[in-house]
C-alpha cells in the first residue's frame, strides 16, 4: 500500500498529465494506462517517478479521469460559443448589407420618379400658351365624341393626348354625362364626388370642356402629366 505523501505526489501528477497532453479524455488515461511517462518540474526524471494508472488509487484515477472530461467538455464548448459567435457576426453583417442595398435602391427610384415629375410638370408648363383654354369654346346644349375628342386635342399638348384619352376611354367612353350606379362617379373622368369639377368651373354638369380642363389639371398636379397618369393607371386600374 502506498504511502499518503506518495498518493499526494501521484494524484498531483495524475492531474498535471490530464492538463498537459491536452488530449482526449480516452487519449489521456490510454496514456497513462499504457506508461506514458509524465514528469514533474521539480523533480529528476527517474524510474521511481513513472506513474501508471493502476499505481493509484481508485478514488484517485476517478479523479484523474473526471478532470480529463472536464477539460475536454470546456474546450468543446468554448469552440461551440466560438462557431455561433461567428456565425451571428456573419449573418449579421449579410443582414445589413442587404438593408443598406435595398434602402440605396428604394432611394435612388424615389429621386428618379421625383425628377420625372419635376420635368413633366416643367414641360406641361412650358406648354401652356400653346393650349387652349376651356372657355374659348362655345357653349352648345349638347356634345357628340367626336367634338369632346376635338376640344380634348386643343386642350391637351400633342405628346400628352394619347394617355389622356386612353384614361378617358376607360372611365366614360367620351361620355361626359357617365354616371356609375354604385358609386356615385361622374362623367369624362369619374370625378367622386361629382362635385370635384367645380374648382374648373360651374358649368360642370353641361360643358364637356370644364370636365377636360379639372382633368387636365388633376393628372398634371397628381402625376406630373397624362402619360405618367396613364402608366399608374395601366398598373392599378385607377388613378
Amino acid at each position: 500500500m502506498l504511502e499518503g505523501n506518495r498518493v499526494s505526489r501521484i494524484s498531483v501528477r495524475g492531474f498535471a498529465v490530464a492538463s498537459a497532453t491536452a488530449v482526449t479524455a480516452v487519449g489521456s488515461v490510454v496514456g497513462v494506462a499504457s506508461g506514458s511517462v509524465a514528469q514533474n518540474n521539480d523533480a529528476e526524471p527517474t524510474a521511481a517517478d513513472t506513474t501508471l494508472l493502476a499505481d493509484i488509487p481508485a478514488g484517485q484515477q476517478a479523479q484523474v479521469q473526471t478532470a480529463s472530461l472536464t477539460q475536454q467538455a470546456d474546450a468543446q464548448a468554448i469552440a461551440a460559443d466560438a462557431s455561433a459567435k461567428k456565425d451571428a457576426e456573419e449573418s449579421a453583417r449579410k443582414a445589413a448589407a442587404e438593408t443598406a442595398i435595398a434602402k440605396k435602391a428604394e432611394a435612388e427610384k424615389a429621386a428618379k420618379e421625383a425628377k420625372e415629375r419635376a420635368e413633366a410638370k416643367s414641360a406641361a408648363a412650358s406648354r401652356g400658351t400653346d393650349v387652349r383654354d376651356s372657355s374659348s369654346f362655345p357653349v352648345q346644349s349638347n356634345y357628340s365624341v367626336a367634338q369632346i375628342q376635338a376640344m380634348a386635342r386643343q386642350m391637351v399638348a400633342g405628346d400628352q393626348f394619347q394617355c389622356f384619352s386612353n384614361i378617358v376611354d376607360h372611365e366614360s367612353s367620351w361620355n361626359y354625362h357617365a354616371v356609375n350606379a354604385s358609386s356615385g362617379a361622374y362623367g369624362l373622368f369619374q370625378a367622386l364626388p361629382a362635385g370635384k369639377y367645380a374648382s374648373a368651373g360651374a358649368d360642370w354638369q353641361t360643358n364637356p370642356a370644364t370636365q377636360i380642363k379639372w382633368g387636365l389639371n388633376y393628372m398634371n398636379e397628381r402625376y406630373g402629366s397624362p402619360c405618367q397618369a396613364w402608366s399608374f393607371w395601366s398598373a392599378n386600374h385607377w388613378y
